[in-house]
């Protein structure tokens, strides 16, 4: 079974182009005009071991909003569309990441349901070109395509790339747990039959 998926989205907005394998650590290339940006969903793919490439332009000059969601949005979906019926996989995965002095706990189970909840005090509005408010935005956009259930909590920390930095690897970890496939699970992890 390969587990994969390639989506197109195109608005007056932005115009983006990704491809997920949940399955192979093949390649990660990121480019989307946000060097921060770039920077966060290596990291995710690095450490969720996917291979992911997205290729995005926004207007930047309004500001990076549109871009952040959209990109957000357009992963989420390719995370649903890879599932499949979701037979076999884990469903549920949580982890706690240390970032030098900042600790996050990211919590997620691909239930069908969406439902997001983001407990991060991020102190320094612009990293690079990056609006740091865009960061909720962005976790908000990629929990409702992927109808799931996922809980972000920030535990402590002084340092605002830090606390992102620590978000992006723990929904990494996080993402692989859930998505791995167990043989033990026979069917669909739920008693409802599906999620």
């Amino acid at each position: 079974m390969t587990r994969t998926a390639t989506i197109t989205r195109a608005t007056f907005e932005t115009q983006i182009e990704l491809t997920l394998d949940l399955d192979t650590q093949g390649i990660i290339e990121i480019t989307t005009g946000v060097g921060y940006l770039d920077h966060m969903l290596t990291l995710f793919a690095k450490h969720g071991r996917f291979g992911l490439t997205i290729q995005a332009q926004g207007d930047l000059a309004v500001d990076t909003h549109h871009l952040v969601e959209d990109v957000g949005l357009v992963l989420g979906e390719a995370f649903r569309q890879a599932l499949g019926d979701k037979q076999g996989i884990e469903r549920y995965g949580a982890q706690f990441i240390p970032m030098d002095e900042t600790l996050t706990r990211t919590v997620v189970d691909l239930s069908g349901r969406p439902y997001f909840v983001c407990q991060a005090e991020l102190t320094t509005p612009v990293l690079g070109q990056l609006e740091t408010e865009t960061i909720p935005d962005f976790w908000q956009a990629f929990t409702n395509q992927l109808a799931a259930n996922v809980h972000i909590s920030v535990l402590y920390g002084r340092n605002t790339h830090h606390k992102i930095e620590s978000i992006f690897k723990a929904m990494g970890r996080t993402m692989r747990q859930a998505v791995t496939i167990n043989p033990d699970i026979i069917g669909v992890n739920s008693t409802k039959g599906q999620l």
